[in-house]
Parts: C-alpha cells; structure tokens; sequence
C-alpha cells in the first residue's frame, strides 16, 4: 500500500459497533434484536418520517466515505473493494427502508396516486423529498459525464427504488398504468401528423397510408440500434398511431442502413447501441426500464384511456405488423413478441444475445417462453441461438417469409387483414390472457433490480469495450 493510500484508510472512520456501517447498529445491537429487523436496517422504527431521517443519515455518511477514495478509475484494487463495500452497505439500507415504506413513499411523491408523474419525474422528486434513497441531480450529472466503467453505479440505487415499488400491488399497478398515458408532447405531435399525415423525429418517421400507421427505425449510421434517442422518438410515434382515431393497424419497419458492409439496405434492428453503453450514454430509467413500461408495453396493452373510462383500466390498443429485413436482434426481437403479425425477408434471422452481451433482454424472458416453448428459449436467451428463416423454429416467432420485393405488399395486405373492428379487442383479451397485469409487473420488479446491476457488473464493462474496438464489425 502506498503512502497516500495508508493516509486515506487512515482518515476512513472506524466500523465499531455503533458506527453506521457495522453489522450491530445494521439490526439493533447483539443485545436488543428486532424480530422485524432486515439486513441493512441501521434501527428503523417504523415510522416513515423518523426512518427517512435515518436513512438520509446513513447515506450521508456513505458519501463522505467515498469521497475520501480517489474517482472509480484511480483506484487501487482495496480501495476498490472499499468503495463496493461501502455502495453495498448503504443499499441494503435502502432495500431495508423501501422493504417497509414503499407505498408510502409512492403515496408522499404522488398525492396519494392522484398524480401520475412518469420514471424520471418519479425518481427525481424522490431524491428531494428521500434524501439518500436514490441519486440526486448532482451526482446523476456527473455520472453521466463519463464511460460507463468509471460510473459509481447509481442507476442500481434506482433500480432498487423502482424494483420496490413494482413489488408492491398498489404503487406497481399505478406506476404501469401512469406509464400506459401518452408522452409529454405527444398530443401536440398529434395535431401535426392530422395535419400532414407525416411526422418527422430524429430517428423515427411515421407516416399513415390510409389506414395504417407506417413506423420507421432511422438510426441507420448503427444499424438501427436502439439509444436513448430512438427510444424516446418510438414513443411518441406510437403514442400518435394510438391516439389517431384514423389509424387501425400500426407497421414496424427498419429503415436503410449507411453501414459499409449493409448500406442501402434496410436492416429492422440490431439491439442495443452497444458503443452508446460503453460511453454511458445508455439511460437505465429513460432507456432500459422506460422502454419496457413506455412504448414497448404501449405496443402490447395500447394506451390508458383518458377521463371515466380510466376508472376501469380500459385501454385503447391496436393491432401491430412487424416487417423484418435482413435481422432483428437483441431489443428488434423483443419487440416481434408483442406483435400480432411478422412478415420476414428470405435469409433473415432472430436473435437475443443475452449470454454474449451480458445483460437481460428486456422481457424476452417472460414472453419467448410461451412462443416457443423452454427448450428453445433456453437455447436462444442462454446459448444465443439465432432462429433463421428456415429454420423450422422459425414458424414459431413469423408469420411469413417472403422474398424482399414482397415485403411491401404483405404489409399493406396485413393492415387490411387487421382492420377489422373486432381485432383490437380480441387481441386486448389474448393480452390479458397471456400476460396479466400482476405477471407483468413481478416480472418488472425484478427486472428493474437485476438489469440495473448488470449494466454495471465488470463482465459488461468489459464486453462495451471490446466490442467498442471493433464497433466497425457489422453482425455476421
């Protein structure tokens, strides 16, 4: 250890038995145990305001710590371990607080559920009224200004916070359905598509041909991979063809590709920007749990109705085509599992690349069980199998294969073929027959947990890296 090293452990407070991170004051003392006492409970009493304080208290002390060790990449191998020590000691505190005050925490951010704030909304004004609980501004900011490897790791302190609250029955079932509403802004973008029948976002177009909504991926200097910006245009695209009472069927499409080895092609996703996670510009509210109760579960539930119908948890959904050129990996094939049609060109493949890249593929857990059964699942969530056109797994996840020329006109036949008037209600009851609310949402709680963990676990990192050094490779 060097001198400045020894210096440093020095200043670090002692752990005795009342000091805030010892494993006695974590559970009462040896002497006095709580019978209700979790780990990671520094003594909570029950009451949400005395426990918030106590809380606030801790992860005060857990931040003057850290801030006595050099920034994550200076750090030697035991300071390393210190400052993970000290991150895990402070979130089983909040798991311990969240454990017991979850819906009272949700009740104090939203009025008593009369407000309906979206992800970001919700975590920031938590971390004003919950001090400690989960990052506050500052330090998002700075996270967020550099690589993903020299984060500290914050988003794990949201993915408790929000793990705990889809856990519990009321707070998750207001949270998701808070999310079922359009998007800020999405009502004025509305006015304009009426207007032109066009709408024009960064990433996305959008464009309706006379019953059908025509949704196009235009990320195409990566492939039409997914980032924050997709993301957030995807949503308010398909908040528009929801919302547009013109409108019966919505179309996914990739749109062409500037890749050397694909240019001029189109290409409907290669999953997650895998250069954007490396340079942490990859949100894990707005991106990796946002899209899964934003627009993705938009596309599988439609949106929450607005007014007395609302009461009732009606929905307004529709219909949804998918049309794949040349391959749908990662998050492009998340999205083919909630789609009631998929039209693929000759050659294409599907894959979910979870073993490779590290992290969960979203709800592709959940939901390729029941297409294709354990045994493939397994072999594509956990081998990373691609199911290729013509493969007979394949009739199990496409409706069609067709040559390329094809692709156009069998997606303007599948809008007529959903047009109908009772197809969006019928395929509201498969919905809810196939993935009920309270399924939904234990799948998220966890979700929101473990990816948030993933995406800052060093066999991650380590993967961003590499695959950054060769981000000129295109998917084989």
């Amino acid at each position: 250890m060097s001198d400045g090293t020894a210096r440093r452990e020095a200043d670090l407070p002692a752990a005795g038995p009342d000091s805030p991170g010892s494993r006695a004051s974590r559970v009462g003392g040896p002497d006095a145990p709580d019978p209700d006492a979790v780990p990671g409970d520094p003594g909570f009493c029950g009451d949400p305001a005395a426990d918030a304080k106590l809380l606030a208290g801790y992860a005060a002390e857990t931040e003057r710590r850290l801030a006595l060790l050099p920034a994550r990449p200076d750090r030697t191998a035991a300071e390393a371990e210190r400052a993970e020590n000290l991150h895990e000691d402070c979130r089983a505190v909040r798991h311990a607080f969240l454990a017991r005050h979850a819906d009272a925490v949700y009740d104090e951010l939203t009025a008593g559920r009369t407000r309906r704030p979206r992800l970001p909304e919700l975590a920031a004004e938590a971390a004003v009224r919950f001090p400690g609980l989960v990052p506050d501004a500052a330090r998002l900011g700075a996270e967020r200004a550099g690589l993903q490897a020299h984060k500290e790791g914050r988003e794990i302190d949201q993915g408790i916070f929000f793990g705990a609250l889809l856990r519990s029955p009321t707070a998750g079932t207001h949270l998701i359905e808070s999310m079922l509403r359009p998007a800020p802004g999405s009502a004025a973008r509305l006015a304009e598509f009426r207007r032109t029948d066009r709408l024009e976002l960064p990433a996305v177009l959008l464009e309706r041909r006379g019953e059908g909504a025509y949704v196009t991926f235009r990320n195409g200097h990566c492939l039409n991979a997914e980032d924050n910006r997709l993301i957030a245009d995807l949503e308010t695209a398909v908040d528009v063809a929801l919302l547009d009472d013109r409108i019966r069927v919505g179309v996914l499409r990739g749109g062409p590709v500037t890749h050397p080895r694909h240019a001029g092609r189109r290409i409907f996703s290669a999953g997650i920007n895998l250069k954007e996670l490396h340079a942490g510009r990859i949100s894990f509210v707005e991106f990796l749990l946002g899209r899964e109760l934003g627009y993705v579960n938009k596309l599988a539930r439609g949106l929450l109705r607005e007014g007395p119908a609302a009461a009732g948890g009606a929905a307004a959904g529709k219909p949804w085509v998918g049309v794949v050129d040349g391959f749908a990996i990662g998050g492009g094939m998340q999205l083919l599992l909630v789609l009631d049609r998929v039209i693929a060109e000759e050659g294409a493949f599907l894959s979910l690349p979870a073993a490779d890249e590290g992290i969960v593929p979203g709800l592709g857990n959940l939901r390729l069980t029941r297409l294709t059964g354990a045994r493939t699942a397994r072999q594509v969530i956990l081998s990373g199998r691609r199911i290729h056109t013509s493969d007979p797994a394949a009739a199990l996840l496409v409706d069609e294969v067709l040559p390329a020329a094809a692709l156009d006109a069998a997606a303007e036949r599948a809008v007529r073929e959903l047009a109908g008037p009772a197809v969006a209600a019928n395929r509201a009851m498969l919905t809810l027959a196939e993935e009920p609310l309270e399924l939904l949402r234990g799948y998220l709680a966890e979700f929101a947990v473990v990816q948030a963990r993933r995406i800052h676990s060093p066999d991650v990192l380590a993967k961003t890296r590499r695959y950054r050094a060769r981000s000129g490779r295109a998917p084989a």
